[in-house]
């Protein structure tokens, strides 16, 4: 009886650690599958980020009353092109740059030479170098404005290494779709390889295709959501955990976006389990029983 049971033991053993492999394969990948999702989509909310922090700073002429500088404030503000704008007086201007060179330098000339200013951020949409002429020539036209400020170099340089950066995370995320793709049909294919001959005895005794492919496409189709649901428990881990080191690129909030990450991992998990269980079983369907011991 102990010897009956021992092989019974290790049989039921292996298929365990079978399972396990499997599950632990296909989360681990459909993890990184869901964190590349999250990059794709807050890709563009990355290009926002870093091109709304560059702005214009409008030179204020001097002796204007604040009245008329809330009411600039205000004007600007109801624009569709301007983000935020935030006032600094002459004397925190020099509060500023006295800090930045580390000495007095009213103090040296015996006078402010600064200017109050008004500092603009533009909406992402409007930082195009057409669009930022144009805003140049509003914002000069405000009788309350002296001059205007803006750093173009690096607004051309920011647009041009998004346009750069776009088409190579297009082309990197094509190909480790590609590289997952494989990664979860090998690990499916391995598995369905060690019962090839179970498939054969069946197809013997005048199963169907259908009914043989039946219960592989389920067990497997299993094993993509058991490994969807962890990666993106995983998935929604990390964020919460590290989602202060990544505000403003990443917000938690964005539910939507969360879900459309959890829908493409678990889409993405069913959709290879069953492509790839499918054609798998449809190959030793098609081996005679000598073929079986050629792959």
């Amino acid at each position: 009886m102990k010897k009956k049971k021992r092989p019974a033991r290790r049989l039921k053993r292996r298929l365990i650690r079978s399972y396990l492999t499997s599950t632990i394969s296909i989360t681990l990948v459909l993890f990184l599958v869901g964190m590349l999702s999250l990059l794709i989509l807050n890709a563009g909310r990355l290009s926002d980020y870093v091109r709304e922090h560059v702005g214009f700073t409008l030179v204020l002429n001097d002796n204007l009353h604040e009245a008329d500088i809330l009411r600039l404030q205000k004007i600007l503000k109801a624009t569709d092109y301007v983000k935020t704008t935030k006032y600094v007086d002459k004397k925190q201007a020099a509060k500023d740059l006295t800090k930045e060179l580390g000495e007095d330098f009213v103090g040296f000339l015996g006078f402010n030479p600064l200017f109050s200013s008004i500092d603009v951020k533009l909406h992402a949409a409007y930082m195009q170098p057409d669009s930022l002429t144009i805003m140049e020539n509003k914002f000069l036209s405000y009788p309350q404005v002296k001059e205007v400020y803006y750093q173009r170099d690096l607004a051309k340089i920011i647009n041009d290494n998004v346009r750069r950066i776009s088409l190579l995370l297009l082309v990197f995320s094509i190909l480790l779709i590609f590289i997952f793709s494989t990664l979860i049909n090998n690990t499916i294919r391995i598995a369905i390889y060690s019962q090839r001959f179970i498939i054969h005895t069946m197809k013997l005794v005048g199963a169907t295709r259908s009914f043989i492919r039946r219960p592989f496409i389920i067990k497997n189709v299993v094993y993509g959501v058991c490994g969807a649901v962890l990666a993106n428990v995983g998935i929604l881990e990390l964020i919460y955990t590290y989602g202060n080191e990544f505000k403003g690129i990443l917000d938690i909030r964005q539910y939507n976006t969360l879900g459309i990450v959890f829908g493409v991992v678990m889409g993405f998990g069913i959709s290879i389990s069953w492509l790839s269980t499918y054609f798998s079983v449809n190959k030793y369907l098609r081996l005679r029983y000598d073929e079986l011991f050629q792959y």
